[in-house]
């Protein structure tokens, strides 16, 4: 894995689910999808959707629509070829990227404090 991906990986995404969510927008590029679509495909929760759509928006990889729909939106051609590489990666060594970003302290005390989130009703 070359340093530039290594690079992406660690500073692009704040969870597995972040990743998950990019790579099935990116594979599915042309769709548009809601919320609650992601939180369907994904088997995910609200909470965990909606943060990681922030997180890919605000990475210029993601793009939120007005009608609050979100697609695969990357902000340079650079950042595609980079997501091309990781979803390559991926297939082939998924434990090897979910350490990369696991390995971030910040992330495991989030993912620890997640844990202990409750859905609202």
């Amino acid at each position: 894995m070359n340093s530039d991906l290594i690079e992406f990986v660690e500073t692009s995404f704040g969870s597995v689910w972040s990743l998950e969510l990019l790579l099935l927008l990116f594979r599915n590029a042309q769709r548009n999808w809601t919320p609650d679509e992601l939180v369907h495909e994904l088997r995910s929760s609200e909470v965990v959707v909606a943060q990681s759509i922030e997180r890919l928006v605000a990475a210029g990889l993601a793009l939120a629509e007005k009608d609050g729909s979100v697609r695969y939106g990357p902000a340079s051609p650079e950042q595609n070829d980079l997501v091309a590489q990781l979803q390559e990666e991926y297939r082939k060594k998924p434990a090897a990227i979910r350490r990369l970003i696991l390995q971030n302290p910040v992330e495991k005390l989030r993912t620890f404090a997640d844990a202990f989130k409750l859905k609202k009703s």
